[in-house]
């Protein structure tokens, strides 16, 4: 039996128990900002990376929990309680941005509680086809470091983070070092593009993660940086990047500048791990109900109660 299935909870059991964590917060929901929706030939090539990589003891080591079709992934989301998410893609070589934007936006058309989400790649034209994403509503932008395997850098790329900047458009930026690290993984990199561009609103995804210290320092130096907590404090990363427990308190401060990610549907255990982990911390309700709604809320527009 795979580690996530040994530990899964059936689906209704689940549920419920994820929907009684935030209406004990007094919460109308989850917004989750690291979430993946992407065309099927993509998303079958991204589940079979994951399906290569095995434990030392010739197990999966990365099992795909929610291995289900498009719309029932959906219904999972949706009967957890998440009012807002994303549908995260990159590109890995020149020429695939523009067509994973045509389908995320066509996704976004189809499904009004998904972000309408975007990306880009360093090559001619990068900054324009941005600026098109943006103005046709494009409401969150993902860079991958580690998979594209691009220096944030690259002087294509100047006019990307200056149109982002400008427009206020969060973008998700996977720029630490775990699982594996990248040339230009690591904080060094994305800070000097923070350096050039100090009004950048940023998500770092999974905190920063093995690094975390290092992008804690970066949120508290730039007002637009922010943290998302996808897959951090879970047993899982625990294993192999733990979350220094002194860095705690800085965690804290930054309340309003958490937020919510799971890498839903591509998670080796159950969407109700995340949450608990998150709980767990001990850093109070009032932490806990702006990372699971309230700061996502404010930067993209929901309700906030």
């Amino acid at each position: 039996m795979s580690r996530a299935a040994a530990g899964h909870i059936p689906g209704g059991a689940e549920r419920d128990r994820v929907r009684a964590l935030w209406r004990g917060l007094g919460l109308p929901g989850l917004i989750d900002v690291h979430t993946h929706f992407m065309p099927d030939n993509v998303l079958r090539k991204v589940w079979a990376y994951f399906d290569a990589v095995r434990g030392a003891d010739g197990e999966p080591y990365w099992p795909i929990t929610y291995r289900v079709g498009e719309g029932e992934r959906l219904e999972l989301l949706r009967g957890f309680g998440v009012r807002r998410f994303t549908s995260l893609l990159y590109p890995h070589r020149p020429g695939m941005a523009g067509w994973l934007n045509g389908w995320a936006a066509e996704f976004a058309a189809r499904t009004p509680d998904c972000l309408h989400s975007a990306t880009f790649y360093p090559e001619p034209g990068a900054a324009d086809r941005t600026a098109e994403a943006i103005g046709a509503g494009a409401r969150i932008f993902k860079a991958h470091l580690q998979v594209g395997g691009y220096d944030p850098r690259d002087p294509l790329l100047a006019g990307v983070w200056g149109a982002l900047a400008d427009s206020g458009t969060p973008v998700v930026v996977h720029c630490g070092s775990g699982p594996e690290p990248g040339p230009f993984t690591g904080p060094e990199p994305f800070a000097e593009v923070l350096r050039e561009h100090p009004r950048l609103t940023a998500v770092v995804a999974h905190a920063g993660a093995p690094e975390y210290a290092a992008f804690l320092d970066l949120a508290e130096r730039y007002e637009g940086v922010h943290l998302d907590t996808t897959m951090v404090f879970t047993a899982f990363t625990e294993r192999w990047a733990p979350f220094p427990a002194g860095e705690l308190p800085r965690l804290a401060e930054l309340r309003d500048r958490v937020l919510l990610g799971t890498d839903f549907p591509n998670i080796p255990y159950p969407y109700l791990e995340q949450l608990e982990a998150l709980a767990g911390l001990g850093l109070g309700d009032d932490w806990l109900r702006a990372v699971l709604y309230g700061n996502a809320a404010r930067l993209f527009g929901a309700p906030v109660p």
